[in-house]
């Protein structure tokens, strides 16, 4: 029997988001429930620690600035973060750094080794970001799916060269056009509709 399709098999895994910017996690929900994740918003702390308590997440995705560098919840999150698969770890973070404050924090995340994506970030990007922690704790076999070949390209256009491919973003590489979010979104409206009158397909990349 063949394997279900990548967006069945995501469809179970559990991200939840800790972000009080309405419209920055209102467009992470977005995107990924477009993956067909489970997906979830804490606004503040005591939500976050109680959904954390259920372990029914698979990777936590925090806006920096509301955890903070020293704190009780940062160490937590990075002892619950950093235990390998193979040793019962079934949960990642994914650091969200505004870029005004890429000074209080980048240094901080790099020394200790924590994933972490620069605001604003590239939608590909982000998610081989996502694909790689969900991967990581055996959340999921394979990518959520692979970004359309335009944002790729686009992608790959705006990378120094030589620039190696690291869980560490830097900000030349994450910037993207209000032209870019346009088409997204457009995109992503099309998809949506197409797709509630077909069953689920495989978001794997097969057009590669």
């Amino acid at each position: 029997m063949a394997s279900p399709p990548s967006s069945i098999v995501s469809r179970r895994v559990g991200i939840l988001v800790l972000d009080n910017d309405a419209r920055s996690s209102g467009a992470l929900h977005q995107i990924l429930d477009s993956e067909g994740c489970r997906v979830r918003v804490a606004t503040d702390i005591a939500l976050l620690v109680a959904e954390l308590k259920t372990g029914e997440w698979s990777l936590v995705i925090a806006n920096a600035p509301m955890i903070g560098v020293d704190t009780p919840l940062a160490y937590t999150l990075r002892e619950l973060g950093n235990v390998p698969a193979e040793e019962g770890g079934r949960l990642r973070v994914l650091y969200i750094v505004p870029e005004m404050t890429e000074n209080q924090f980048i240094a901080p995340l790099e020394a200790a080794r924590l994933p972490y994506v620069v605001r604003p970030f590239h939608l590909h990007d982000f998610l081989e970001k996502v694909s790689d922690l969900l991967i990581e704790v055996k959340a999921i076999e394979s990518p959520l799916r692979q970004v359309r070949h335009e944002f790729a390209g686009k992608r790959k256009k705006k990378q120094k060269a030589g620039r190696s491919t690291t869980m560490f973003a830097s900000r030349d590489s994450y910037s993207y056009s209000e032209e870019e979010i346009a088409e997204y979104e457009r995109l992503e409206r099309e998809s949506s509709a197409a797709n509630r009158h077909k069953p689920p397909t495989d978001l794997g990349g097969k057009d590669r």
